[in-house]
Protein backbone atom coordinates (compact mmCIF):
# COMPACT_ATOMS: atom_id res chain seq x y z
CA UNK A 1 0.00 0.00 0.00
CA UNK A 2 1.44 3.36 -1.06
CA UNK A 3 1.16 6.20 1.47
CA UNK A 4 0.52 9.80 0.43
CA UNK A 5 3.29 12.23 1.37
CA UNK A 6 0.83 14.33 3.41
CA UNK A 7 0.66 11.49 5.92
CA UNK A 8 4.35 10.96 6.67
CA UNK A 9 4.60 13.40 9.58
CA UNK A 10 1.24 12.52 11.13
CA UNK A 11 1.93 8.78 10.88
CA UNK A 12 5.34 9.18 12.52
CA UNK A 13 4.04 11.36 15.36
CA UNK A 14 0.97 9.20 16.01
CA UNK A 15 3.15 6.08 15.99
CA UNK A 16 5.47 7.62 18.58
CA UNK A 17 2.51 8.68 20.75
CA UNK A 18 0.99 5.19 20.59
CA UNK A 19 4.35 3.65 21.52
CA UNK A 20 4.77 5.98 24.50
CA UNK A 21 1.22 5.21 25.66
CA UNK A 22 1.92 1.48 25.38
CA UNK A 23 5.09 1.84 27.48
CA UNK A 24 3.14 3.80 30.10
CA UNK A 25 0.37 1.20 30.20
CA UNK A 26 2.90 -1.63 30.41
CA UNK A 27 4.67 0.11 33.30
CA UNK A 28 1.40 0.61 35.19
CA UNK A 29 0.18 -2.96 34.65
CA UNK A 30 3.46 -4.81 35.13
CA UNK A 31 3.25 -4.80 38.91
CA UNK A 32 -0.28 -6.23 38.75
CA UNK A 33 0.64 -8.86 36.17
CA UNK A 34 -2.51 -7.91 34.23
CA UNK A 35 -1.71 -9.51 30.86
CA UNK A 36 -5.29 -9.36 29.54
CA UNK A 37 -5.59 -5.59 29.91
CA UNK A 38 -2.15 -5.12 28.36
CA UNK A 39 -3.10 -7.24 25.33
CA UNK A 40 -6.38 -5.35 24.86
CA UNK A 41 -4.64 -1.98 25.21
CA UNK A 42 -1.98 -3.03 22.72
CA UNK A 43 -4.63 -4.11 20.21
CA UNK A 44 -6.52 -0.82 20.56
CA UNK A 45 -3.40 1.33 20.12
CA UNK A 46 -2.19 -0.72 17.16
CA UNK A 47 -5.63 -0.56 15.51
CA UNK A 48 -5.74 3.20 15.97
CA UNK A 49 -2.33 3.61 14.38
CA UNK A 50 -3.19 1.34 11.45
CA UNK A 51 -6.38 3.39 10.91
CA UNK A 52 -4.30 6.58 10.66
CA UNK A 53 -1.91 4.88 8.22
CA UNK A 54 -4.84 3.63 6.12
CA UNK A 55 -6.36 7.13 5.99
CA UNK A 56 -3.36 8.34 3.98
CA UNK A 57 -3.36 5.44 1.53
CA UNK A 58 -2.79 6.43 -2.09
CA UNK A 59 -4.66 4.32 -4.65
CA UNK A 60 -3.58 3.65 -8.21
CA UNK A 61 -6.14 5.12 -10.62
CA UNK A 62 -6.42 4.97 -14.42
CA UNK A 63 -6.17 8.50 -15.81
CA UNK A 64 -9.15 9.34 -18.00
CA UNK A 65 -9.23 12.40 -20.26
CA UNK A 66 -12.51 13.62 -21.81
CA UNK A 67 -13.00 17.36 -22.25
CA UNK A 68 -16.80 16.94 -22.46
CA UNK A 69 -16.97 15.43 -18.98
CA UNK A 70 -16.34 16.72 -15.48
CA UNK A 71 -15.07 13.95 -13.19
CA UNK A 72 -15.52 13.63 -9.46
CA UNK A 73 -12.56 15.27 -7.70
CA UNK A 74 -12.77 12.90 -4.74
CA UNK A 75 -14.20 9.68 -3.35
CA UNK A 76 -17.43 10.07 -1.43
CA UNK A 77 -21.17 10.57 -1.68
CA UNK A 78 -23.12 13.28 -3.53
CA UNK A 79 -24.94 15.48 -1.00
CA UNK A 80 -25.94 18.55 -3.07
CA UNK A 81 -27.07 19.15 -6.66
CA UNK A 82 -28.50 22.62 -7.12
CA UNK A 83 -28.23 25.86 -9.07
CA UNK A 84 -26.52 28.61 -7.05
CA UNK A 85 -25.18 32.08 -7.73
CA UNK A 86 -21.37 31.99 -7.62
CA UNK A 87 -20.36 35.37 -6.22
CA UNK A 88 -16.63 34.98 -5.54
CA UNK A 89 -15.11 35.01 -9.03
CA UNK A 90 -17.29 33.95 -11.97
CA UNK A 91 -20.32 35.97 -10.78
CA UNK A 92 -23.10 33.97 -12.43
CA UNK A 93 -25.57 31.18 -11.75
CA UNK A 94 -23.90 27.77 -11.87
CA UNK A 95 -24.79 24.16 -11.21
CA UNK A 96 -23.21 22.98 -7.95
CA UNK A 97 -22.43 19.35 -7.11
CA UNK A 98 -21.13 18.74 -3.59
CA UNK A 99 -19.43 15.51 -2.52
CA UNK A 100 -18.97 14.56 1.13
CA UNK A 101 -15.94 12.53 2.19
CA UNK A 102 -16.19 10.50 5.38
CA UNK A 103 -13.06 9.69 7.38
CA UNK A 104 -12.99 6.23 5.77
CA UNK A 105 -12.75 7.59 2.21
CA UNK A 106 -9.59 8.26 0.24
CA UNK A 107 -8.86 11.96 0.83
CA UNK A 108 -6.72 12.71 -2.18
CA UNK A 109 -8.20 15.27 -4.58
CA UNK A 110 -8.10 15.12 -8.38
CA UNK A 111 -8.64 17.85 -10.98
CA UNK A 112 -12.15 17.47 -12.44
CA UNK A 113 -11.13 19.16 -15.71
CA UNK A 114 -7.96 20.22 -17.48
CA UNK A 115 -6.87 23.70 -18.55
CA UNK A 116 -5.19 26.67 -16.91
CA UNK A 117 -5.59 27.76 -13.29
CA UNK A 118 -7.29 31.16 -13.63
CA UNK A 119 -8.02 31.80 -9.95
CA UNK A 120 -6.99 30.39 -6.58
CA UNK A 121 -7.65 31.61 -3.04
CA UNK A 122 -7.38 30.15 0.44
CA UNK A 123 -10.07 31.17 2.94
CA UNK A 124 -9.58 30.63 6.69
CA UNK A 125 -12.84 29.88 8.47
CA UNK A 126 -14.95 27.76 10.77
CA UNK A 127 -15.20 23.97 11.02
CA UNK A 128 -18.91 23.25 10.69
CA UNK A 129 -19.99 19.72 9.81
CA UNK A 130 -19.11 19.37 6.12
CA UNK A 131 -22.66 18.68 4.93
CA UNK A 132 -23.97 21.83 6.66
CA UNK A 133 -25.37 24.26 4.01
CA UNK A 134 -23.17 27.11 5.31
CA UNK A 135 -19.93 25.09 5.24
CA UNK A 136 -19.28 26.15 1.61
CA UNK A 137 -19.10 29.81 2.57
CA UNK A 138 -18.07 29.79 6.26
CA UNK A 139 -15.64 26.88 6.70
CA UNK A 140 -11.92 26.84 5.99
CA UNK A 141 -11.72 26.28 2.24
CA UNK A 142 -9.88 26.88 -1.00
CA UNK A 143 -11.44 28.12 -4.23
CA UNK A 144 -9.89 27.15 -7.57
CA UNK A 145 -11.07 28.02 -11.08
CA UNK A 146 -9.83 26.18 -14.17
CA UNK A 147 -10.30 27.81 -17.57
CA UNK A 148 -10.55 25.11 -20.24
CA UNK A 149 -9.21 25.40 -23.79
CA UNK A 150 -12.70 26.17 -25.14
CA UNK A 151 -13.17 29.00 -22.64
CA UNK A 152 -15.48 27.22 -20.22
CA UNK A 153 -14.69 27.71 -16.56
CA UNK A 154 -15.14 25.18 -13.77
CA UNK A 155 -14.84 26.20 -10.12
CA UNK A 156 -14.21 23.81 -7.24
CA UNK A 157 -13.80 24.25 -3.51
CA UNK A 158 -11.99 22.10 -0.98
CA UNK A 159 -14.06 22.54 2.18
CA UNK A 160 -12.82 21.51 5.63
CA UNK A 161 -15.23 19.60 7.83
CA UNK A 162 -15.79 19.17 11.56
CA UNK A 163 -12.69 17.00 11.99
CA UNK A 164 -10.53 18.33 9.15
CA UNK A 165 -8.04 20.98 10.16
CA UNK A 166 -5.76 21.19 7.16
CA UNK A 167 -6.37 21.62 3.45
CA UNK A 168 -3.50 21.13 1.01
CA UNK A 169 -3.55 22.36 -2.59
CA UNK A 170 -0.67 21.96 -5.05
CA UNK A 171 -1.85 24.40 -7.76
CA UNK A 172 -1.26 28.09 -8.32
CA UNK A 173 -2.55 30.70 -10.76
CA UNK A 174 -1.10 30.27 -14.23
CA UNK A 175 -0.43 26.52 -13.95
CA UNK A 176 -1.45 24.39 -16.91
CA UNK A 177 -3.09 21.28 -15.47
CA UNK A 178 -4.31 17.94 -16.77
CA UNK A 179 -7.68 16.43 -16.03
CA UNK A 180 -7.61 13.87 -13.21
CA UNK A 181 -4.11 14.72 -12.01
CA UNK A 182 -3.81 14.95 -8.21
CA UNK A 183 -4.17 18.56 -7.05
CA UNK A 184 -4.50 18.33 -3.27
CA UNK A 185 -5.44 16.56 -0.06
CA UNK A 186 -7.83 17.24 2.83
CA UNK A 187 -7.05 15.68 6.19
CA UNK A 188 -9.74 13.86 8.21
CA UNK A 189 -13.24 14.47 6.84
CA UNK A 190 -14.44 17.14 4.41
CA UNK A 191 -16.25 17.89 1.16
CA UNK A 192 -15.63 19.31 -2.29
CA UNK A 193 -18.02 21.57 -4.22
CA UNK A 194 -17.82 21.57 -8.02
CA UNK A 195 -19.51 24.42 -9.90
CA UNK A 196 -20.06 24.10 -13.65
CA UNK A 197 -22.01 26.03 -16.31
CA UNK A 198 -25.70 26.12 -15.42
CA UNK A 199 -26.85 24.30 -18.57
CA UNK A 200 -24.54 21.30 -18.04
CA UNK A 201 -26.05 17.80 -17.98
CA UNK A 202 -26.07 16.34 -14.49
CA UNK A 203 -24.96 12.68 -14.45
CA UNK A 204 -25.35 11.91 -10.73
CA UNK A 205 -28.03 12.21 -8.07
CA UNK A 206 -28.01 12.96 -4.36
CA UNK A 207 -26.92 9.84 -2.49
CA UNK A 208 -24.80 8.43 -5.32
CA UNK A 209 -21.36 7.12 -4.41
CA UNK A 210 -18.57 8.47 -6.63
CA UNK A 211 -14.92 7.59 -7.15
CA UNK A 212 -12.37 10.37 -7.55
CA UNK A 213 -10.97 10.73 -11.09
CA UNK A 214 -13.14 7.83 -12.29
CA UNK A 215 -16.83 8.83 -12.00
CA UNK A 216 -18.17 11.46 -14.46
CA UNK A 217 -20.56 13.79 -12.62
CA UNK A 218 -21.43 16.28 -15.38
CA UNK A 219 -21.44 16.53 -19.17
CA UNK A 220 -20.52 20.05 -20.23
CA UNK A 221 -22.61 21.91 -22.84
CA UNK A 222 -21.17 22.15 -26.36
Amino acid sequence: MKINKEGYRIIAISGLVCLLLWVLIWYMLERHNDITTLVISSAVLLSLWFFIVAFFREPRRVKIHDSELVFSPCDGRVVVTEVVFEDEHIKEEMLQISIFMSITNIHMNWLPVGGQIEYYKYHPGRFLIAWHPKSSTENERTTTVVKMEDGKRVLFRQVAGLIARRIVSYVKVGDNVNQNDVFGFIKFGSRIDVLVPKNSELLVEIGDKVVGSQTPIVRLPK
